[in-house]
């Protein structure tokens, strides 16, 4: 069974108390961001974030790895540099909306109709986690130590939807959350997660590969090859690019 199929982030975790409306919070709760450092627990070197204050950062990393968890197969969401991804991707072209449509009107729409609502993901992703950490902090406990368990309640009870995130149902905060989690999880490392193209090794995908010349008349043999990453040089050191823009 691989990774990602076994995780328990979705159904059957229990439910939590739903997070308080946007009314209770005050603008002071957030602090800027300013390119702050933490600490990545799989790794040594660490990981700057241009886009997450660091509440923000420290509710991301946590959540990031509840969805991919660690565990005997190789490293989760925090070793791959997940975090990493979601920073980049949210301060960068695409989470500035690029591409989004934004001149209304904001009525809500079928679930067919995609996404519906005024902000970009920049502006969801902020104000959504300055709602949740505002009632984190009401509650006394950090999400970060919460137990495993108690977290997967936290995000279940967003991921039902019910919440409002300071205009933002908490329901779409945790997909796209966990869409980003999954992509940055398994893209090229180019993009800033999949760190040592951890994800790649552990399922066989050998990556951006220009052609496959000598082993095409290869037939009935097991495909074994290094990965490579889009953003690699000759000596094999993978350079992520801020400037990749934005596709949707």
């Amino acid at each position: 069974m691989n990774k990602v199929t076994r995780r328990s982030f979705v159904a059957g975790i229990g439910a939590a108390s739903v997070v308080p409306a946007a009314s209770a919070l005050s603008e002071e709760a957030a602090a800027a961001p300013s390119s702050r450092t933490r600490l990545d627990t799989q790794d040594a070197s660490p990981a700057v974030y241009l886009f997450f204050n660091e509440s923000e950062a420290a509710f991301i990393e946590a959540a990031c790895e509840r969805l991919i968890p660690a565990d005997e197969h190789g490293a989760g969401a925090l070793g791959a540099g997940v975090p990493n991804y979601l920073d980049k991707q949210l301060g960068g072209a695409w989470g500035a909306g690029e591409r989004l449509y934004r001149s209304g009107p904001w009525a809500p729409g079928s679930a067919s109709q995609g996404y519906q609502l005024p902000f970009t993901p920049a502006e969801l992703f902020h104000q959504a986690l300055r709602v949740i950490n505002h009632d984190l902090d009401s509650r006394g406990t950090p999400f970060s130590k919460m137990t495993a368990e108690a977290q997967d309640a936290y995000l279940k009870s967003l991921e039902g939807g019910s919440a409002d995130l300071n205009g933002v149902p908490s329901g779409v905060f945790f997909g796209m959350l966990l869409q980003m989690t999954v992509e940055g999880f398994f893209s090229d490392p180019v993009y800033g997660g999949n760190r040592d193209m951890v994800a790649w090794r552990m399922i066989g995908f050998p990556g951006a590969y220009a052609d496959y010349y000598d082993s095409i008349d290869r037939h009935g043999v097991k495909f074994e090859r290094e990965p490579m990453s889009l953003g690699e040089d000759g000596q094999r050191h993978i350079h992520p690019d801020p400037n990749i823009p934005a596709h949707l």
